[in-house]
């Protein structure tokens, strides 16, 4: 059998004054895990959601900053995968103050072997 994208959700999350790109990264996948509720999940057997395949792609301005297990940490079920990429959005709020306020962006999609 092959994997099948069964849920597809989005996410955003901040680091206002740390400039920490994993905990921005963190906050987005878990923004984004806690927009769902897969009620249908048990319907393809009891071990569906430890089975399942959960891919994540971080799009953020300091990509190579980021702790993969740190942000696979949030995923509350299945296996994760994650990719991070050059995105996001980085800010300065008082020009020359050096806070820069870093926001990433996930894409989180389960898969499951259908």
């Amino acid at each position: 059998m092959a994997l099948k994208p069964l849920i597809l959700e989005m996410g955003t999350g901040i680091d206002l004054h740390g400039q920490n790109a994993t905990e921005a990264a963190r906050r987005a996948v878990w923004n984004a895990v806690h927009q769902s509720s897969i009620m249908g999940l048990g319907l393809f057997g009891p071990d569906t959601s430890k089975n399942m395949v959960v891919e994540v792609t971080i799009a953020i301005t300091r990509p190579d900053e980021v702790d993969e297990d740190v942000v696979l940490a949030v995923l509350p079920h299945g296996t994760g995968k994650l990719k991070v990429i050059q995105g996001g959005m980085e800010i300065e709020g008082r020009e020359g103050s050096g806070d820069f306020t870093l926001i990433a962006n996930a894409a989180v999609i389960a898969k499951l072997d259908l």
